[in-house]
């Protein structure tokens, strides 16, 4: 049992092109209610998650992200060519994808702290928990025959994404997922050895 739990564990894949299946709501409603169930600092579950669903609120959601992305890649002095096709990528992911889930943290749920530092680290701490829902959520989808992907675009342009959305200024975007019925399957990707990443003590 063990094995088959770790074997699950390790097939997730990020997956970017879905099938044209809707993905139920009775499907979405237990993803969700699993992520709930991931840990947080002093428990006091500051995720917040946004269904995208309608065409109307995915079209400014794409705008508004693509229009900031677009700002920042003519800063960066990138040739004309690579903008709009980063900016068509984006606006075709964001409006086709099966289900969009919006992952913010409410950054009212934060314990007190007396000085800037302990402050800084209690937010921090807030966006670690909302990171840890995240891949509970990602985890449930696969549970469900579903697959995803992290994207991070909302981290680039937080206010265009809460005014695309209307979204409470106490909602923090950190990031989102694209889910739906995997078209396909990838390979893993290759994994770093544990010799390399772990130091024992």
């Amino acid at each position: 049992m063990n094995n088959e739990f770790h074997s699950f564990l390790r097939t997730r894949r990020s997956v970017r092109h879905f099938s044209s299946r809707k993905v139920p709501d009775e499907v979405v409603q237990r993803v969700l209610e699993t992520a709930t169930y991931a840990p947080s600092a002093h428990n006091r579950q500051p995720w917040r998650f946004v269904i995208v669903a309608t065409i109307e609120a995915r079209w400014h959601l794409a705008q508004a992200i693509s229009k900031k992305l677009e700002a920042d890649m003519q800063v960066d002095g990138a040739p004309t060519e690579d903008i709009h096709g980063r900016v068509e990528r984006t606006i075709q992911r964001t409006t086709e994808a099966p289900l969009i889930v919006l992952l913010c943290r409410d950054i009212t749920q934060v314990d007190d702290q007396p000085d800037a530092p302990r402050r800084r680290i209690e937010a921090e701490m807030g966006r670690q928990s909302v990171a840890l829902a995240g891949l509970q959520l990602l985890l449930a989808a696969e549970a469900e025959g579903l697959s995803g992907t992290w994207i991070c675009w909302p981290l680039f342009a937080p206010e265009e994404t809460l005014q695309a959305l209307n979204l409470p200024q106490t909602w923090e975007p950190l990031g989102m997922l694209f889910i739906g019925y995997p078209a396909m399957h990838p390979q893993p990707a290759p994994r770093k050895p544990l010799q390399e990443i772990t130091l024992y003590i």
